[in-house]
């Protein structure tokens, strides 16, 4: 019987160790799949219908791919960051399209150091490095344009960050998390997480240094991220937030509220054109 118990117990040792080995080591390749995933040779990328391909660079000398849309006079910029495992096509396409190019908004989506087309490897910091340098470039190019933070799930988590020091309309956030660290604890329960974890992308902590309303919108089966981190996010954001539960799981909402997210966010400068025309509504 101790013989037995001896095994079972070197066993689960033995086991917890290659647990931590294999998060020490390869944590940014689970974090980041987009930036490790094998790439096959591809012709360039055509911008998405209504943008223009750019690139820009970063405070730290890397170069990031982005896709890039003007605003009408007067109207703001939506500034969207993508999530993991994706690039900054959809993102740029969707707030290119109807309703936002109606509304005469303008957009710019990059894709992250490390991630196909931009140089670099990512990082906690610097991911947050491209974000600053995204908004910078959304300033030299539309000055004074008012800017709304937008992200999903781990852009979430950039967007959240870039609050903390940049002025901003307010967030707009799709399936957050309120820290990556109570993310990999909720997976790896019995692994010492929160001392492994290189990025831990702490919302939680700084969400409320931001200003200006936060919408977060869930989806009520999303398996990636539990209903739980984004309640936990928008309690910490106080009365500026609102969140939106629909049915969907991860990837599924993605849109669904951008006209709720219009009515939130909406420019009141008398030189953009209205939001959303009567016709329309």
């Amino acid at each position: 019987m101790r013989l037995l118990a001896s095994l079972v117990a070197t066993a689960f040792l033995g086991l917890s160790l290659l647990g931590v080995t294999l998060l020490t080591v390869f944590q940014r390749h689970l974090i980041y799949p987009g930036a490790f995933r094998s790439q096959a040779p591809t012709p360039a990328r055509p911008a998405p219908a209504g943008t223009e391909a750019i690139s820009l660079p970063t405070a730290d000398g890397e170069r990031l791919l982005g896709f890039w849309r003007a605003p009408e006079p007067g109207c703001p910029v939506i500034l969207t960051l993508h999530g993991n495992g994706s690039r900054p096509e959809p993102g740029a396409a969707r707030f290119a399209g109807a309703p936002w190019r109606t509304a005469g908004w303008g957009v710019l989506a990059i894709a992250y150091r490390g991630y196909p087309g931009s140089t670099g490897s990512p990082s906690e910091a610097g991911l947050i490095a491209d974000g600053q340098a995204a908004y910078a470039l959304v300033q030299a190019r539309a000055p004074g344009a008012p800017v709304l933070l937008h992200g999903h799930s781990l852009g979430a988590a950039v967007a959240v960050a870039l609050a903390e020091s940049r002025p901003h309309l307010g967030l707009y956030l799709e399936a957050p998390f309120d820290s990556l660290s109570a993310i990999v604890a909720g997976r790896f329960p019995y692994l010492p997480t929160r001392l492994l974890l290189q990025d831990t992308f702490r919302s939680d902590s700084r969400i409320a240094a931001g200003t200006g309303p936060v919408l977060i919108v869930h989806g009520a089966d999303d398996a990636v991220v539990p209903r739980a981190h984004a309640e936990r996010l928008a309690a910490l954001a106080g009365p500026r937030a609102q969140m939106t539960v629909i049915a969907g799981d991860h990837v599924s909402i993605l849109g669904t509220q951008d006209r709720q997210a219009l009515d939130v966010f909406g420019s009141n400068d008398p030189a953009c054109r209205p939001l959303v025309p009567p016709a329309v509504r």
